[in-house]
């Protein structure tokens, strides 16, 4: 177990086995490449104090290697680029499979009984099948015809696991997959805007609620693409925005449209062409255009959404505040949570030396808000500021002069 932890902890920090033994060589625990490959292969079992140079290094505590290892994840479709290196996409799954690992523990403690709500798969080879399951589920998430405020939301509401990396690369848009114990895993790239963002969610849920059979893996992709458009726009809602048949399409109808319903001004163009509101030949013409105004990657008017993965912080946040775990396993657990705040200030401590390391105006910064808030505490905590010791003179009057 401690070599699985050792490799998974390596990988989501995209270090190479010989880079890692590097470094701890450096840190003064002298390793070769191939001993460092023996223990994670469980060949033999490093000594104490080199697996605390190994967390230090990988950012960890000691006692997370003898911790249970994650739950085993089968993964369905990862959407990335050609380009994308090996090791990034290990990077990725490391990192995903740690997130899953600490969300469902936690789950655990807090929720013991809870199960997926999450429809059954069901098969689909064709467009038709598509939006007939996106519009099942749907149903079964009691949607409506309405815009989805936040799919990211529904889908954490529903027992689903979504893990958003924001530094791995950017070159991979989405991933799916399963845990041994049912409950579906979506990994979305925070590096893109919104829309995309949305989007790529949808399409990875395709994956999910899909069994494709035999058809080749393009053909997968095309149908999950047809999944994401039609859960985010129902052919019924596009033929009652658009109308039955359009001769041309206007560029401000689409940036209110993609406002509204949180799908790409080109998703709206693809969802008219797919349903056959457009003809190929205004499809074509509108993706020239958006070509020759640089719009393909960024849209003359942004969306900006609420697909921000939040189910695992307030799951840590309320173990914190219940005293089911302690500040440390938080921080482990969700870094950052116990520490960062939402409203502009921090409860983070910097030492001497942090301080030192800033820039004047950095320094001067958090000293001022130090200060703001320790007169707040005490101009408003009488705890503080009655003392029946002393007389007003004594805390008011003028101080002794010093000799």
């Amino acid at each position: 177990m401690i070599g699985a932890r050792i490799k998974q902890a390596r990988l989501a920090s995209g270090l190479t086995l010989e880079v890692l033994a590097d470094r701890v060589t450096e840190n003064g625990q002298p390793i070769t490449k191939a001993a460092l490959s023996k223990y994670e292969l469980e060949k033999s079992v490093p000594k104490p104090s080199l697996l605390l140079a190994i967390a230090n290094i990988l950012g960890v505590r000691a006692r997370y290697f003898t911790e249970q290892c994650q739950p085993e994840i089968n993964w369905i479709a990862f959407r990335k680029l050609a380009k994308m290196p090996a090791k990034h996409q290990e990077q990725v799954k490391a990192f995903a499979s740690h997130v899953v690992e600490s969300q469902l523990w936690l789950q655990s403690l807090l929720f013991p009984n809870q199960c997926s709500d999450f429809p059954t798969a069901q098969p689909a080879t064709s467009f038709e099948d598509a939006e007939r399951v996106a519009c099942e589920l749907r149903q079964a998430w009691r949607l409506g015809d309405s815009p989805i405020d936040s799919l990211t939301s529904r889908v954490e509401d529903s027992g689903g696991v979504i893990v958003g990396c924001r530094e791995i690369s950017r070159d991979f848009d989405g991933l799916a997959g399963r845990t041994n114990d049912g409950f579906p895993v979506a990994v979305v790239s925070m590096q893109v805007p919104d829309d995309r963002r949305r989007y790529n969610l949808a399409h990875e849920l395709g994956h999910l609620l899909m069994e494709c059979g035999s058809v080749d893996p393009k053909t997968e992709e095309k149908l999950a693409n047809r999944f994401a458009s039609a859960l985010l726009v129902p052919a019924k809602v596009a033929r009652q925005e658009l109308g039955v048949k359009r001769r041309h399409l206007d560029v401000k109808e689409l940036a209110i449209l993609k406002l509204k319903y949180g799908l790409s001004m080109q998703g709206w163009i693809r969802r008219a062409f797919d349903l056959e509101i457009i003809d190929k030949g205004h499809y074509t013409t509108l993706c020239v255009m958006f070509s020759r105004n640089h719009w393909k990657k960024i849209e003359p008017i942004s969306f900006e959404g609420k697909e921000e993965p939040s189910r695992l912080k307030l799951m840590t946040l309320r173990a914190l505040a219940e005293g089911v775990i302690s500040r440390e396993r938080a921080e482990i657990v969700c870094p950052g949570c116990s520490t960062e705040s939402e409203f502009g200030s921090s409860s983070k401590r910097f030492s001497a030396t942090d301080l030192r390391k800033m820039t004047r105006d950095q320094r001067a910064t958090i000293l001022s808000a130090a200060s703001a808030q320790a007169q707040e505490v005490y101009e408003t905590d009488a705890n503080l500021m009655d003392f029946e010791a002393f007389g007003e003179e004594d805390l008011y009057g003028d101080a002794p002069q010093s000799r």
